[in-house]
């Protein structure tokens, strides 16, 4: 069965870094494109980057473009998002993501917090 798990998050100062990390299973990872997606407390879960199979085309929700950079390693199974410049409003519960045959996949989320 499909497995997705989100590791990397944690507590960072405004204008520190993160790397999250999502390992994939279950499914031929190197033909689907892949995607973040974060939640904050009280929100909709929103759109954050995705990448597809190739690495050829990459998008960025407007909030995180130029700080963050989508990245995947298809022999190992594994997409990264690196978070830089982060700030409190990037504070959420991240997700990673995959869509197949019509359904939406999530890993259980790595908590990111970002305060002084």
């Amino acid at each position: 069965q499909v497995q997705l798990v989100e590791s990397g998050g944690g507590l960072v100062q405004p204008g520190g870094s993160l790397r999250l990390s999502c390992a994939a299973s279950g499914f031929t990872f190197s033909v689907y494109a892949m995607s973040w997606f974060r939640q904050a407390p009280g929100k909709e879960r929103e759109f954050v980057a995705t990448i597809t199979s190739t690495s050829n085309s990459i998008h960025y929700a407007d909030s995180v473009k130029g700080r963050f950079s989508i990245s995947r390693d298809n022999a190992k199974n594994m997409v990264d998002l690196q978070m830089n410049s982060l700030k409190p409003e990037d504070t959420a519960l991240y997700y990673c993501n995959v869509y197949r045959f019509s359904r939406n996949y999530w890993g259980q989320g790595t908590q990111v917090t970002v305060s002084s």
